[in-house]
């Protein structure tokens, strides 16, 4: 049972990974390969022996899939919105719309017509990248696993994660996103001289040159440190979030076989768990908006 217990949760917790094999490379199922060649890995240890180049298919399909139907949403909202009373779908998004405009305003200090439709853009993409961990665990993966059988593929190779904030690669590349434009309106709003003036001569400023000086390298040492921490915690702080929240229901899915008590009792802890999981998301969406746009604020604040 343990072993059967480990290899459910290994195989929910690995994507389906593309990426090279070199030459020589024994696979899972014996097969040696006769050249270096690009293909799907059929085990956690050939998706690590990929590399950095693997590309995780279902964290890209998914995400880029749920940013396609978040357009398509809004687009069809904008295009069916009236000056009378407003349908129940075009009131949902206008709600969603002041929402976040109202932060922005709020928080944020300097002037730039990006920043709120970023804020937008992140707060339902981050969102509904979360809200697919409501979709009970086995489902799409059972679903994705048919397909392999029915194309005469080994079903136990078909892995799909369907949560791509659950991948570090995802939510890495969108904080360094955000991190870029830190850098770029830094630099737009103080001048190259005035970002390298912020690293340089604080936190600690002094009136002697002298004294100054010697400040300097520890200067840039703290300021670079917290520079760089910025998007670190904030791909980090999406992800473990996500994914201790993705363990918890891979956990609890693991008590359905275990016997009829068992199984009502995993029934109600999973519906406990996917209602105050609604927070969860919610709450990481709008702290990954309202990161942004602070850092941004900060980025546009000419000392």
């Amino acid at each position: 049972m343990a072993g059967s217990s480990t290899d459910y949760i290994k195989h929910h917790l690995t994507n389906l990974t593309y990426g090279e094999l070199p030459a020589g490379y024994e696979r899972a199922d014996g097969t040696v390969m006769t050249e270096s060649s690009w293909t799907l890995a059929q085990t956690t240890a050939e998706a690590a022996d990929m590399g950095f180049w693997a590309v995780h298919v279902d964290s890209l399909f998914w995400s880029i899939g749920l940013g396609a139907l978040i357009m398509f949403l809004f687009w069809r909202a904008a295009k069916k919105a009236a000056t009378g009373v407003p349908s129940g779908f075009q009131n949902f998004v206008e709600i969603i719309i002041e929402f976040v405009d109202n932060t922005v305003k709020e928080s944020f200090h300097g002037r730039n017509p990006i920043v709120a439709p970023l804020a937008l853009t992140i707060f339902t993409w981050v969102f509904m990248m979360n809200a697919m961990d409501l979709i009970p665990v086995d489902v799409i993966p059972a679903l994705f696993g048919l397909g392999y059988d029915l194309a005469g593929l080994d079903p136990h190779h078909a892995y799909m994660k369907v949560v791509p904030s659950t991948d570090p690669n995802i939510t890495m590349g969108m904080s360094l996103t955000v991190f870029a434009l830190m850098i770029f309106y830094s630099i737009k709003v103080k001048g190259f001289g005035g970002f390298i003036g912020e690293l340089t001569l604080h936190p600690f400023n002094v009136k002697n040159p002298f004294v100054q000086a010697l400040f300097i390298p520890v200067n840039f040492f703290l300021e670079i440190v917290g520079l760089v921490a910025k998007p670190i915690s904030l791909a980090l702080r999406l992800f473990g979030n996500m994914y201790a929240g993705e363990m918890i229901f891979i956990l609890i899915a693991l008590m359905f076989p275990a016997g009829l008590l068992m199984a009502s009792l995993a029934g109600v802890l999973q519906l406990g768990w996917a209602i105050f999981h609604i927070l969860v998301i919610t709450l990481q969406a709008f702290i990954f908006m309202m990161l942004t746009i602070v850092y941004l604020s900060m980025a546009h604040e000419d000392h």
